[in-house]
């Protein structure tokens, strides 16, 4: 027995008081009806209907069961009815988890212009370097940054592209020097942003030649934001993305060197856990950040 459809059935028969008006009005065959009632009844172990031939009437227990069925059937009806807008228009809730220096520097400008945009959806923004589980965790969507996603059973898409520099501040270089190849950052000072997928060590290439050079550090922090400050207060160098600090070396706060030498560029990705039955408030946000991110360097 399929149990929400035998309930309907059920219900149908009480309201058209008759196993045959249920059946005009379901396209079902008597016997159908019939079944189903019968199945209903031996499941809860008690009597629902006195029929005979002629007439139809509820028994006591079927009374207090078609009330309480009546009530919920309704409540289902409803709550079917209050998914329709959500599959037709961006609203309702979206749970966002992303990256603090991103979503500081870059992300919350394009966010604040989607809410804008979108007036009946709300966001529920959750800042953290590290990732989160999507499923686990109830978010609709997650940002990542990384220079290859890994294997995963969760939809991804590109939104952007970040060029990473390697900088510090001119007082600390004119004191340390300027390394004019990789193998010289052995002798400086690294803020190591520990979160990152090159944490550990550096990959650069110029002109078809690759370098590889392992970072340790005394200083290890998780988000880049404490990277550009450390930096500005001329502890040493780092590899940052280039949009974080671009108005600190405009203003010559900070200086890049290794000029010509390219680190990996990080990809941007919105996360998201199915293609199948994806909202419009999802799609919407995602389709906003690509179209605001796809120029960014």
């Amino acid at each position: 027995m399929e149990q929400l459809t035998a309930l309907r059935i059920f219900r149908r028969v009480v309201d058209e008081g008759s196993f045959a008006g249920a059946a005009r009005a379901l396209s079902l065959s008597p016997a159908a009806i019939s079944k189903n009632i019968g199945e209903l009844e031996a499941h809860l172990g008690v009597r629902l209907l006195n029929r005979t031939t002629r007439r139809m009437s509820l028994t006591e227990p079927g009374r207090l069961y078609f009330e309480q069925v009546a009530r919920i059937l309704d409540d289902l009806t409803e709550a079917d009815g209050s998914m329709q807008p959500l599959r037709h228009r961006p609203s309702g809730l979206l749970r966002v988890a992303a990256p603090i220096s991103l979503t500081v520097t870059r992300l919350s400008r394009t966010i604040t212009a989607f809410m804008l945009a979108y007036p009946d959806v709300e966001i529920d923004l959750h800042l953290d370097d590290r990732r989160v589980d999507l499923v686990k965790d109830g978010f609709d969507i997650a940002i990542r940054g990384t220079a290859k996603l890994e294997d995963s059973s969760l939809v991804a898409r590109r939104l952007t592209s970040m060029r990473h520099v390697i900088c510090g501040a001119p007082g600390y270089l004119d004191r340390a020097g300027r390394p004019r190849r990789p193998e010289e950052l052995v002798s400086h000072r690294i803020v190591q942003f520990s979160l990152s997928g090159n944490a550990t060590e550096w990959a650069l290439e110029r002109e078809g030649e690759r370098v590889t050079m392992p970072i340790a550090s005394r200083y290890r922090v998780s988000t880049s934001l404490a990277v550009r400050e450390a930096l500005l207060d001329g502890y040493g160098l780092s590899l940052i993305p280039a949009s974080y600090v671009r108005q600190d070396i405009a203003s010559g706060r900070l200086e890049t060197v290794l000029e010509g030498w390219a680190p990996a560029n990080t990809q941007v990705y919105a996360v998201y856990p199915s293609r199948r039955y994806l909202l419009p408030k999802v799609r919407a946000l995602i389709d906003f950040l690509a179209e605001d991110l796809q120029n960014e360097a």
